[in-house]
């Protein structure tokens, strides 16, 4: 009954908060927080030499969206924008109020496969310095869209390989083409202009055609990152938190000259609501501008019932498609909605007023070296199932606990490092895709083993059982050296076998944990409930707070105490937030609001139920939405 009421009465807090957002959306001005911005194609500026082209489409795109600057792109598809046009489309933007910057997108056919110049051709980089010298003679900064790398494998290009394999000749080619191509020339034209590159969501493949994530950030005067996640059944089958998670990555390769987050409109045949996630989760990483791709997506991808998702009728939601599209007043006139700007715009102004009372972004720490490749993405589901992710370059000293996928391999000292984590008393997460890498080099530290003997699984035990049945690696120990904290088996309960979920092992002072990873990252979903609860508090101490429910629901903690839980779930899910010290209440941050403590009894278990330093607080969020709470 007390959770009940508990939880009713977060909802009745939640549906005012949602209130004065939509009200406020409406009134608000500019962004407090952040810079919103757009981006057009090379060969939309060069329709816009049509004056009524031009005026029309800025009367559709600034009638819906708040923008404070924009960018224009000179080249594209082996097309540049003559010189009278650009200047006169930059003129026009800056007469509106907005600043200008430009783009370049170094692609000969994007539908020939994203086909890209051609490097190891002496007419082909002379052509890219000059597109370069051109840009930077009309901007005082411009971004390379992210196709500043290489896809080919003509004759030259094998022949310039040489013996080299063709990630280490890629990463080469680009980074000294950047350098030499792109940014010296730039600078040689005009001394002020700010070169900055792009950098597309596919990170994890980044090395094998030649973003050089080591050495392009140190001589750019910036960089950028594109959070498109889309539709996860599209071809790349991004999940939603790599909105998040890739923005805190460039954070931490490149502090505090990571520009924006890049979003474009795929994904919006999915619902409004898809779209409106990108572009939350982007800002929830505290970056100070995104661009809103493309300008003519803006003004042209209409607003059509389908976006409308069926959720959107349980009422409540973060993201509310009818009053996006209601008719509204600007500047004295009423205007209706038409296409996707408004749903951007009314996002962005919502987040905006989540932002500036969040501090630093904070998570579990993991290391994922340079150009190092196995179990990719991973990070990403981990970020569904609520483990808040913060990922690194460099190794993490001073971290209580750090997570070790199979990435980590890449680094010839790590399992020194794990010892050094270890003996100084911290805990060291590792995936079986990292055990199966390292298993004799670990040995020295537990002898666990993972080959290739697979279990069918479904059975949690006590934890819970799941939908559906899945594949796992088995995971060997030797008994009473290595303990089992979470179990799985079909079934586990009343059967014949069982292999570990997330097994505990110790050496010196600190614990090694082996987190099972299903064949299928998306079956780490399916995982019951009371199993990911478990997993979540083993991997909190970071964090200062963990949250308990099922799946596809994310945390996003800060350094200021605060933080925002969001639910992806096509149905309203109740939760729980679990904070690891004594507080008096949760407040809402939007309403100011106060959510008390549930009763709960005190478990002396390590890793099931609450300790006595714990603070437990129940809620409900409906299906896409989120909160901001603060203890």
């Amino acid at each position: 009954m007390m959770q009940n009421m508990e939880n009713n009465h977060l909802s009745r807090f939640l549906l005012i908060a949602l209130a004065l957002l939509a009200t406020s959306t409406v009134q608000a001005g500019k962004y407090k927080n952040f810079k919103v911005s757009t981006y057009i194609r090379a060969q939309d500026v060069a329709r816009m030499e049509d004056d009524k082209f031009l005026k029309s489409t800025w009367e559709t795109v600034s009638s819906q969206v708040d923008l404070d600057k924009i960018y224009l792109e000179t080249h594209r598809d082996a097309f540049t924008v003559p010189e009278k046009t650009l200047g006169k489309v930059k003129k026009f933007f800056l007469s509106k109020g907005l600043e200008v910057g430009g783009g370049i997108t170094f692609t000969r056919s994007e539908p020939s496969d994203f086909e890209t110049y051609s490097y190891a051709r002496k007419e082909e980089r002379e052509q890219v310095r000059q597109i370069s010298e051109y840009t930077a003679k009309f901007f005082d900064d411009f971004i390379l869209d992210d196709f500043f790398f290489i896809d080919l494998k003509n004759d030259d290009e094998i022949a310039a390989k040489g013996n080299k394999s063709w990630t280490e000749y890629r990463l080469r080619l680009m980074a000294d083409a950047g350098r030499e191509l792109v940014v010296a020339p730039a600078k040689a034209v005009n001394p002020k202009v700010k070169v900055i590159i792009k950098y597309p969501n596919w990170y994890d493949h980044f090395h094998g055609l030649g973003f050089n994530l080591e050495e392009e950030p140190a001589y750019f005067d910036g960089i950028w990152t594109g959070t498109e996640t889309r539709d996860p059944a599209s071809a790349q089958h991004l999940q939603n938190y790599l909105s998040y998670n890739v923005m805190r990555y460039f954070d931490n390769i490149a502090p505090g000259r990571n520009g924006g987050g890049w979003v474009d409109a795929g994904g919006i045949h999915m619902s409004m609501d898809r779209y409106a996630e990108q572009l939350h989760l982007t800002m929830l990483s505290k970056t100070p501008e995104i661009i809103l791709w493309n300008y003519m997506q803006l003004a042209e991808v209409k607003i059509s019932p389908a976006m409308r998702a069926p959720w959107q009728t349980e009422g409540g939601n973060s993201f509310r498609y009818d009053e996006m599209v209601a008719p509204f007043v600007k500047d004295g006139k009423t205007i209706t909605p038409t296409t996707m700007a408004r749903f951007a715009n009314q996002t962005l102004h919502q987040t905006d007023l989540l932002i500036g009372k969040l501090g630093r972004p904070v998570g579990l720490a993991s290391y994922k070296p340079y150009h190092s490749s196995g179990e990719d993405f991973l990070q990403n589901y981990l970020g569904m199932i609520g483990l808040p992710m913060d990922m690194y370059p460099q190794w993490q000293d001073g971290k209580q606990q750090i997570l070790l996928t199979q990435q980590a391999a890449k680094d010839p000292q790590i399992v020194e490092r794990i010892k050094r984590q270890l003996t100084g008393g911290g805990d060291v997460i590792i995936t079986t895709g990292l055990l199966k890498a390292i298993k004799e080099k670990l040995a020295d530290v537990v002898e666990l083993y993972c080959g290739d003997l697979k279990a069918i699984v479904n059975d949690f035990g006590g934890a819970g059982k799941a939908e559906r049945e899945f594949i796992i690696p088995q995971v060997k120990y030797f008994t009473n050296d290595a303990w089992e904290v979470v179990s799985a088996g079909r079934p586990l309960s009343g059967g014949v076998s069982g292999y570990p979920i997330l097994l505990r092992d110790t050496y010196s002072k600190g614990t090694l944990f082996v987190l099972t990873i299903p064949d299928d990252f998306g079956n780490l979903y399916d995982f019951p409930a009371p199993a990911l609860n478990v997993i979540r508090r083993a991997m909190s101490k970071d964090v200062g707070a963990y949250i308990e429910g099922p799946s596809k629901v994310a945390l996003f903690p800060y350094d200021n105490k605060t933080l925002v839980v969001e639910n992806f779930n096509d149905h309203a899910v109740n939760l729980r937030v679990v904070v690891n010290a004594k507080v008096k209440a949760l407040r809402n941050l939007m309403t100011g609001e106060q959510l008390s403590p549930a009763e709960v009894k005190p478990s002396r278990h390590r890793f099931y139920g609450y300790s006595e330093q714990q603070t437990v607080f129940d809620l409900r969020l409906p299906a896409h939405s989120y909160v901001g709470l603060g203890y």
